[in-house]
């Protein structure tokens, strides 16, 4: 059974970005599993475990196990839940680094909807002025409504986070049941690289 992916890049704990990530998942797969859907088994991303391999991958150009192992969770996901904290009007490093990594055609037509957090809403534009760009550029289905949440929106009723948030989840679960994603299998992956072929 395929299964729906939080990616947070959230570096507290506990993490706002995983909080928002977590709800999320929680909404689409209640309109999911309404709507007749198998219910999917939630995945979860923290980038922040991945600093390292990340890094080695940016200088190396080879990726380690565990972080081919995580671009694996992207390519088999029926939806991904990609969350990040906002840092100078944008998303935070590790967010663009595993997006700038991941293969180009991974995310092909795969739904995605977009979260962010921030201390103020004044940063909320970051969603279309920085992931929304990033997301169109790598051809993911990109959900209608992404979600911001401020500082204030937690621990507040009257905020208005878990209407967006029920909303976004209901148009996430419309979006997978009509974009099915197929996994993701890259074309070269068993090519032999050329020092091996002058060796043979």
């Amino acid at each position: 059974m395929s299964h729906l992916l939080v990616i947070s890049a959230g570096m507290g704990t506990p993490s706002s970005s995983r909080m928002l990530g977590d709800r999320l998942a929680e909404a689409t797969v209640k309109a999911m599993t309404a709507g007749g859907t198998p219910t999917p088994e939630v995945k979860v991303l923290e980038l922040r475990d991945l600093a390292v391999d990340l890094a080695t991958y940016y200088s190396s150009h080879v990726p380690t196990k565990t972080l081919q192992a995580a671009f694996d969770l992207v390519g088999t996901a029926s939806g991904v839940i990609a969350v990040s904290p906002v840092l100078n009007a944008g998303v935070n490093g590790l967010f663009k680094l595993f997006f700038d990594l991941l293969d180009e055609g991974v995310l092909k037509g795969r739904p995605v909807l977009m979260a962010a957090t921030g201390g103020t809403a004044r940063h909320s534009l970051a969603i279309d002025q920085t992931m929304l760009p990033m997301f169109f550029y790598l051809k993911a289905a990109v959900a209608p409504t992404g979600v911001f949440a401020a500082t204030d929106d937690w621990g507040t009723s009257e905020s208005g986070l878990m209407r967006r948030v029920q909303r976004a989840g209901t148009e996430f679960a419309e979006l997978i049941a009509k974009n099915p994603a197929a996994d993701y299998a890259d074309e070269f992956a068993n090519v032999p690289d050329f020092a091996s072929l002058l060796g043979g």
